[in-house]
């Protein structure tokens, strides 16, 4: 017998009607004072049975076989009990007995619905948000072996505190590789992912409720990146000797006055740029991660770049407008480019969708729907961040105008007493 303080495991004989020499071995089940019994389908002769340890007493070939086939019993019906206790569940009698017999193995887990999802997600996701399924789905597998000690739990055992305890997984978890800690806005993506896949799971009736719908996601709000005029001019007039810095500093020029991503630059054709409706160039596309459709005139700045490398060799392979380059080269070497140019800022490639929202645009007039439009934003709250730091960016000029002006009042001061004094002297 294996026991804890309110579980238990025993085995009894009951009389056998076809044979009263004969018992019927059950199993008995006991969580908090109630139980359970089941058979299981072997059978006793009296005179061997020891009523208070619960086996065979004999030494023969039947004992023998008995004792082991209820050793084997027991370890089982202790596994699925703990199966359900690291799964959090509410443990009785029954549900240890149904865990045993296999008679909730219909019931989904959590892994079939991840996996679900993602069969599903590949025929409308991009390959970017998949890959980060992927990570969350690698994080998910994870948790459930290092915290929940098991390799799966069933949809209808999830509760609240799951979500709690996988929140705390994400913000403890320490990388083996080079990658840093994850901040809050990478932990709360995780959840708002696995979240998505139990509400799917919900919508196909694989669970009543979805027992996360309470959890608040919260983000912590931080200023856009962006280049000043000053700093963007700075840039573009720099001479640079080095062919893959002189590249980058191009590509990334060209997203400062279209807005573009990287992802949008690096896959443009010759088959994007057609004639607007004002008779000039206009880049025709649809974002890679939304799929929403994008038309843009194309500025001269931005004309310069394209003409730069519409017969490099490179580009005409491929046939795209540019030479291709990896996301994780293209920002190494934009880090070389700010240390050239003397900027401090974090530089990233999409630093330039942002300046394109704040200083190409924004800055100079152009109404926040239309930068909605040309970022391909499908709301215009998302663009509103950028008049928020806009906002933020007159805040810092007025202050210093303020410096500026109480400076000029000082020298006019000065200057003013400087003639009395001159006058007296005279």
């Amino acid at each position: 017998m294996k026991s804890t303080k309110t579980f238990s495991i025993s085995f009894l004989p009951r009389k056998s009607k076809a044979d009263p020499t004969q018992g019927i071995i059950y199993a008995r089940i006991s969580v908090n004072n109630t139980r359970v019994e089941y058979s299981i389908k072997r059978t006793v002769p009296f005179e061997i049975w020891d009523q208070k340890r619960g086996k065979c007493t004999g030494k023969d070939n039947q004992s023998r076989i008995i004792n082991q086939y209820l050793s084997q019993v027991n370890g089982e019906i202790f596994e699925s009990y703990d199966q359900l206790r690291k799964e959090g569940v509410l443990i009785t009698a029954n549900t240890i007995k149904s865990r045993w017999l296999g008679e909730d193995a219909n019931d989904m887990t959590l892994i079939n619905a991840v996996e679900h999802h993602y069969k599903i997600a590949q025929i409308t996701l991009r390959e970017g948000t998949l890959k980060n399924y992927r990570t969350t789905e690698r994080y998910i597998k994870e948790f459930l072996s290092s915290v929940l000690k098991s390799p799966d739990i069933r949809l209808k055992y999830l509760r609240y505190a799951h979500l709690t305890q996988f929140e705390n997984f994400l913000r403890l978890y320490k990388p083996i590789d080079h990658h840093l800690p994850m901040g809050n806005n990478t932990v709360m993506k995780h959840i708002v992912r696995l979240n998505k896949i139990v509400s799917m799971a919900v919508k196909l009736e694989w669970i009543d409720k979805n027992p996360f719908s309470q959890y608040s996601v919260h983000y912590d709000k931080y200023e856009r990146v962006f280049l000043t005029e000053a700093e963007l001019s700075k840039i573009k007039k720099k001479k640079i000797t080095i062919d893959r810095i002189r590249f980058v500093r191009d590509l990334f020029v060209f997203a400062c006055y279209t807005g573009l991503s990287y992802i949008d630059v690096i896959e443009l054709t010759p088959d994007n740029i057609m004639k607007g409706i004002d008779g000039g160039n206009w880049i025709f596309t649809a974002r890679q991660k939304t799929d929403v459709p994008v038309k843009l005139p194309i500025l001269k700045q931005a004309q310069k770049v394209i003409d730069k490398y519409r017969e490099d060799p490179r580009a005409m392979a491929n046939g795209t407008l540019f030479p291709k380059i990896s996301n994780q080269k293209l920002n190494a070497y934009l880090k070389e480019l700010a240390d050239i140019c003397g900027i401090k800022k974090k530089f990233t490639f999409h630093v330039a969708r942002h300046t394109f929202a704040t200083t190409i645009t924004l800055s100079n007039g152009v109404p926040i729907a239309t930068v909605s439009k040309l970022l391909g934003h499908t709301k215009i709250t998302t663009t509103q961040i950028y008049a928020k730091v806009l906002e933020h960016k007159l805040s810092e000029d007025m202050e210093s105008l303020r410096t500026k002006l109480s400076m000029n009042k000082k020298k006019k001061k000065a200057k003013k007493k400087h003639k009395t004094k001159m006058k007296k002297i005279s």
